[in-house]
């Protein structure tokens, strides 16, 4: 027969003390504190709580309708589409139609108004008087250009230089020639490294001056 083994005998005080060294241990805890109530929900919260229960609210007495409200948008939606689809259907079947040539502006039209011409004549006879004759050409050639896009609109490409806009055949030959003068020094002092004097400005203000006022060169040519 197997020997049986006695279980040990545990003594009353000796359970006792366990039991009180480990209720003193400071590195258990026995005892737990109630948690902290909550903090108080704020006043904007519960406001926004019951918009957002009313907005809910409304939301669902109108849920029979919305969908109504959605067939709606989608059936415009899709007529639309399909006018915007057979407007483009028709214009590429459709001929193209000639495009109106712009209407051809006089040799009058073209010119500057006197008082603008003579402000830009003092501008530029200012800068000329202290020696600056390159300036001086240069804003005869950038105002002349300026009023080129004004009387007619998108006829000065950005890419176009001084050259390419004085060979422009919608301008008439008074301007073109005019131009052609101004292009020529501006060009030169630019480009060919030589400083235009005073004789050179004079060129550009005698071409200026010819097409903007022609009737006094014209009364000029006849005293002679």
């Amino acid at each position: 027969m197997a020997a049986t083994t006695a279980s040990p005998t545990v003594q009353p005080d000796a359970l006792a003390a366990a039991q009180a060294r480990l209720a003193h241990d400071p590195t258990f805890q026995f005892g737990f504190a109630p948690p902290p109530p909550p903090p108080p929900v704020p006043p904007w919260l519960k406001a926004f709580g019951e918009w957002f229960k009313t907005l809910a609210h409304l939301f669902g007495q109108a849920a029979p309708y919305l969908q109504w409200v959605f067939w709606g948008l989608l059936i415009v939606g899709v007529i639309v589409i399909a006018a915007l689809i057979v407007r483009e259907f028709l214009a590429y079947r459709r001929p193209a139609k000639a495009k109106q040539a712009p209407a051809t502006l006089a040799e009058a039209d073209w010119r500057p108004s006197a008082s603008r011409a003579k402000a830009l004549l003092a501008d530029a006879d200012r800068l000329a008087a202290e020696g600056r004759y390159d300036e001086a050409a240069h804003i005869l050639l950038f105002r002349s250009i300026d009023d080129i896009e004004e009387k007619r609109p998108r006829l000065v490409a950005p890419a176009f230089t001084g050259r390419d806009i004085a060979i422009l055949s919608e301008l008439p030959a008074a301007a073109a020639q005019a131009l052609g003068v101004i292009v020529r020094q501006v060009e030169r002092s630019l480009f060919g490294g030589r400083p235009l004097n005073a004789a050179d400005f004079a060129d550009c203000r005698r071409a200026y001056e010819a097409f903007a006022f022609p009737d006094l060169w014209r009364m000029a040519g006849s005293r002679r």
